[in-house]
């Protein structure tokens, strides 16, 4: 008995350095995209290219992501997921290199296709673990880790927001912002959980239709990672062409917006658990309508950064819910998950394409009012992340203590 309870005790002190490790993968993770977001608009400079055209190439890392992610299962598969996410995550960090060198709108192209492709594939492991280290804790991180992953876009934007406002050459900044976060992603690497496939068991399917409840929650994922990649990505953009500010002030924004989708995803398991997932969702919901009527309607920059601040506080806990409710909705909680995941995931990758595309037509004052409407969607689709509301879960399981005292743990 000594003996397997020291053996517990030392699992369960590998799963918390496993938490810290994953926790610090995220932050890197993030920081790459806050690095790249910050910069938009001297890559658009540098390549040449209109609001349409940044808009195009923008669809490129959805392309890229759609058509890797799916390969992040059978990597991990093959090498077993600790090596599989220091190769992949050194792939991304490495990535960000690639867009700022570009010349041209075929090369931005070409480069924003490796720099989705290595993002997805390396979100998909890094999110698998945080997954697992979750089911060996029993309670929630996810949320957690996910304001880990905006603290490092946050970082990285904050670095950012420095090299615009000195004038860097994105190149240089790009460059040396990559060799660092290489190097701190594969230091992070080293604690997370080396799990292993049995050498008879078979590798994942390369693609797997989502149940149709996956739909629905994923459809309020949807309109939350929208409007995070459009701010992300365009609210640089948006200041400095709409209210005409400077490259420091403009990139700034993007800090702004990092900053409060950090704070409250850090905060998020606790907000939750008191007040429940369907009502955290929901005045989360008015919360990013409220900041994308200022950000269209505001007639200054304050103003207008403020509004990206509200967006960011709203939508912060909105897809680690749609995961638990997806987990919580049928009797294949791999499948649903799956689902949702594809669903958000490409939501945020696609969203800055279609920003672009649609400021090209009429104007980003437009793009953002369509941010606005799908804010307002999570107010009346909150009601679909019942499943994944704790307090629910444990009220009918109290009610029903025969049933939850049979009920086997998965």
């Amino acid at each position: 008995m000594a003996t397997d309870s020291t053996e517990t005790v030392f699992g369960m002190e590998q799963v918390r350095r496993a938490r810290f490790a994953v926790a610090a993968v995220f932050t890197v993770h993030g920081a790459v995209t806050g690095s790249f977001a910050t910069r938009v608009p001297w890559i658009q400079d540098h390549a040449g290219v209109s609001a349409g055209q940044l808009g195009l190439a923008l669809a490129f890392p959805a392309i890229g992501a759609s058509l890797a992610m799916p390969l992040a299962g059978a990597i991990s598969h093959r090498f077993g997921a600790r090596t599989a996410l220091r190769g992949l995550l050194a792939l991304w960090t490495l990535a960000l290199i690639l867009p700022a060198l570009a010349p041209d709108l075929l090369t931005l192209c070409a480069a924003l296709f490796v720099y989705g492709a290595s993002a997805g594939m390396s979100d998909v492991a890094m999110n698998a673990l945080g997954v697992e280290v979750e089911n060996r804790l029993d309670r929630s991180i996810m949320s957690g880790l996910h304001g880990m992953w905006s603290v490092g876009a946050l970082v990285g934007s904050a670095a950012g927001t420095v090299a615009a406002h000195l004038g860097s050459d994105a190149r240089l900044h790009h460059t040396i912002a990559a060799l660092v976060l290489t190097a701190l992603g594969l230091i992070a690497c080293q604690g997370v959980l080396d799990l292993r496939s049995e050498p008879d068991e078979e590798p994942p399917p390369r693609f797997m239709l989502p149940p149709k409840s996956a739909l629905v929650i994923g459809a309020v994922g949807f309109c939350a990672v929208f409007a995070e990649g459009a701010s992300l990505d365009w609210s640089a953009v948006y200041l400095r062409d709409i209210m005409d500010t400077s490259a420091g002030l403009a990139a700034a924004s993007t800090t702004a917006f990092a900053l409060t989708m950090a704070v409250a995803r850090i905060a998020g398991d606790k907000v939750v658990d008191r007040f429940g997932a369907v009502r955290t969702v929901r005045v989360g919901g008015v919360l990013a309508t409220a900041g994308g009527l200022l950000v269209v309607t505001s007639p200054n920059a304050v103003l207008a950064m403020c509004g990206f601040g509200l967006l960011g506080l709203g939508v912060a806990v909105v897809v680690p819910l749609a995961f638990a409710a997806a987990g919580r909705s049928g009797p294949n909680p791999s499948q649903a998950i799956a689902g949702v995941a594809t669903i958000t995931y490409t939501s945020g990758l696609i969203a800055p394409s279609a920003i672009g595309s649609l400021a090209e037509a009429t104007s980003l004052v437009v793009s953002f009012g369509l941010v606005t409407v799908l804010a307002f969607g999570l107010v009346l689709g909150a009601g679909v992340l019942r499943a994944g509301d704790r307090r629910a879960v444990s009220s009918s399981q109290a009610a029903a203590p025969s049933a939850a005292a049979t009920e086997p743990r998965t």
